[in-house]
């Protein structure tokens, strides 16, 4: 059907010609009621944006000297984090001095990706940014069709021999800090 007889029918239903498919060929066109039909669009529209996926990244942030429980608390909610899906940023904070020792910032992040490895997939490497240096973990992308986290069999755990002590204290890399 030609152009001119096509939106001569329009008229006579009251209704607007209007092109779906410009890059078809040739080009497709139906005959309905235009301001129905961008309603219809936003409606989907609309829809798409609820059923989007929302990733939002969550910062943890360390210092060279964090201590072993503000390590374990911060490390507890980056789990809690990437089990809701969002991704976590771990970030080291240097001052001064502290820039001279960026190797104790490096075993902080390769310990949280080493404590997180079950749980979360490293996006991004350890990288310094001016005085900062960060890492950031996504949760891992689950690569089997439709299997629920609650069908895979708990790991059995070995009891411990009772002379066998649990809480063995961590060696420290610096030396102790003095006091002012």
């Amino acid at each position: 059907m030609d152009v001119r007889s096509a939106i001569s029918s329009a008229r006579q239903q009251g209704l607007d010609l209007v092109e779906v498919a410009a890059n078809a060929q040739p080009p497709v066109c139906k005959i309905i009621d235009f301001g129905k039909y961008q309603y219809e669009q936003k409606k989907k529209a609309n829809e798409a944006k609820k059923k989007q996926v929302t990733i939002t990244v969550k910062e943890i942030k360390f210092r060279p000297g964090t201590d072993d429980h503000d390590y374990q608390y911060r490390v507890k909610h980056a789990r809690e984090w990437l089990q809701d899906g969002d991704k976590v940023r771990a970030t080291i904070w240097f001052r001064g001095r502290e820039m001279a020792h960026r190797d104790l910032g490096a075993k902080i992040l390769a310990r949280v990706e080493q404590d997180l490895a079950d749980i979360g997939e490293v996006e991004q490497r350890p990288k310094m940014e001016g005085n900062q240096m960060f890492l950031i973990i996504g949760p891992k992308r689950h690569k089997s069709g439709g299997g629920d986290k609650s069908d895979k069999p708990k790991p059995q755990q070995q009891p411990k021999p009772q002379g066998e002590q649990t809480n063995a204290p961590r060696q420290q890399d610096s030396a102790p800090r003095e006091k002012n």
